[in-house]
């Protein structure tokens, strides 16, 4: 294996995930086509390649070299839950095209696409199955495989999707998706600090949301059965979950009330979203001792907020409304206007129709007033956590959460904590770590090492920069292993028959001199 020689071209090529892994592996590059003037600058500068070597923007690319592989890391926000899964609709989507109208064109022996795992979601159901049949059309016999990059070597909780193709049917049958490995590298492994084992007695193992679990996906839990990480959240409950009236001012009487909007707030009959907010005369109906004076403490150490909830319609001169508070009214019943009636609705967000400020115009004009104040979690955006932070992990942690072009609110700790229940475990951390603010977010460094990069890899100094640049790369083990399991099929062995064929050739004409 370690003697085969193929050429590859490299669509999307990023900063080179897929570039080093390949060249590794007895690649050569012909060619990469990227769009970004820091992956550019960085995917030179690393691998000290000139910028010729750029074939640019793919939409203008008419045609490839003669190569063996394709690789591409197709822009994923078209499918990506933090994009607006907008799929072939979004211009990024129909990138999908382009690409595979350039495999259809020159013809390499294999390839391998990479995408997020949105791509595979139910709702996309339609665009994979257009996907796959376009690279039929185009000659290629392929499958789609799910992968997470923790399986393949590094701390990364990263799923991603990988379609892996043949234009020989006989080497696509002998294709086998490489084992997840053995060994694991671990958060400290890449901290470099040694996690001194705890010998304190088993506890239940609990999932984000309070759960008893068996065992997860995403290893959470270190011997001593506590998770390793503290999730900051209003709207989640669980043992290491940390909430705003955790770490503010607040008594215990203010907790009850906010673990009972906590634990009555996803209930039906309050509403029809997932998460909703209650008004007085419903937090009375569970606790009839809770009076507005406790309600509006709440609201002052900005763990509540109010919302306008109801509305009562007016009479109003429909010549005098604008299209979108036209729209809008239409949902009324009986003269009333239910907020989360329209939140449901997603025609808003198909016509980017702001609720919020067409209400606010309705309110001006005097054509609807509200008739129900409620009550919810000033905090209610579960990604972004609770002043500025989402999770922190412990050093103990098998895994980092996925690391993201836009970065994340996560951050970690070098401190390991010794308890003996759960509520000692969390105060301690509380007191420990996040008091005293001993954590961090990770470095440049660190983000190379979580995405299996050299920890010396060159990459822009500006934390923005770098961190979008990394985010949006593939994971290099992961490419590796794949790499290596197409080389198995024997898909490049007359690449060697060839070159065998040149050397013989070329000792002949040696000898006739």
């Amino acid at each position: 294996m370690h003697n085969t020689r193929f050429t590859f071209i490299d669509l999307f090529a990023g900063i080179g995930g897929f570039k080093m892994a390949l060249s590794n592996n007895g690649g050569h590059c012909l060619g990469f086509s990227e769009i970004n003037k820091d992956a550019i600058n960085t995917y030179c500068d690393n691998f000290q390649i000139e910028a010729s070597y750029n074939l640019g923007d793919i939409t203008k690319i008419k045609e490839l070299p003669n190569h063996d592989i394709l690789t591409a890391g197709v822009p994923c926000q078209s499918w990506s839950i933090a994009g607006k899964n907008l799929g072939f609709d979004d211009d990024r989507g129909q990138l999908w095209n382009d690409t595979i109208c350039l495999l259809e064109q020159s013809k390499p022996k294999a390839f391998i696409f990479e995408n997020v795992k949105g791509l595979v979601d139910p709702r996309n159901k339609k665009a994979l199955s257009y996907i796959l049949e376009r690279i039929k059309q185009a000659g290629y016999h392929a499958n789609y495989y799910v992968v997470n990059s923790f399986d393949y070597g590094v701390p990364q909780n990263r799923i991603r999707v990988y379609i892996i193709g043949f234009r020989e049917k006989s080497y696509f049958q002998k294709f086998v998706l490489p084992k997840p490995s053995d060994k694991k590298i671990k958060l400290a492994d890449i901290l470099g600090i040694a996690i001194k084992q705890s010998k304190s007695n088993q506890i239940v193992q609990m999932d984000l949301f309070g759960n008893i679990v068996e065992s997860q996906t995403m290893s959470l839990s270190n011997t001593n059965g506590f998770n390793d990480y503290f999730l900051f959240n209003d709207l989640r409950n669980g043992h290491t979950t940390i909430h705003s009236w955790d770490i503010l001012d607040a008594n215990q009487r203010q907790k009850d009330i906010c673990f009972l909007l906590l634990k009555n707030r996803r209930k039906s009959l309050y509403g029809e979203l997932d998460g909703n907010p209650l008004s007085l005369v419903q937090l009375q109906n569970l606790d009839r001792s809770i009076n507005q004076s406790e309600i509006d403490g709440l609201i002052k150490l900005e763990i509540l907020k109010p919302e306008e909830y109801g509305f009562i319609v007016r009479d109003y001169d429909i010549n005098h409304l604008t299209i979108d508070e036209k729209f809008l009214l239409s949902f009324a019943n009986d003269h009333n206007i239910i907020i989360d009636v329209l939140t449901s609705q997603k025609i808003f967000r198909v016509e980017n129709i702001s609720i919020t400020n067409t209400i606010e115009s309705l309110k001006e004009k005097g054509i609807i007033e509200c008739n129900e104040i409620r009550y919810d979690f000033k905090n209610t955006k579960i990604s972004t956590g609770l002043f500025g932070v989402n999770r922190i992990f412990l050093p103990s942690s098998d895994i980092f959460p996925t690391l993201v072009a836009s970065d994340t609110n996560d951050f970690i700790t070098l401190k390991t904590i010794e308890a003996s229940n759960h509520d000692d475990f969390k105060n301690k951390f509380i007191s420990e770590v996040y008091n005293p603010k001993e954590f961090r977010r990770i470095t440049k460094n660190e983000a190379c090492l979580i995405q299996g990069f050299p920890k010396d890899f060159k990459l822009p100094e500006t934390r923005t920069k770098w961190m979008k640049l990394i985010g949006n790369s593939v994971s290099v083990p992961v490419i590796d292993k794949l790499c290596k399991a197409i080389i198995e099929t024997g898909v490049f062995e007359s690449n060697q028959s060839i070159e065998l064929q040149v050397v013989k050739e070329n000792m002949q004409m040696r000898d006739c001199a």
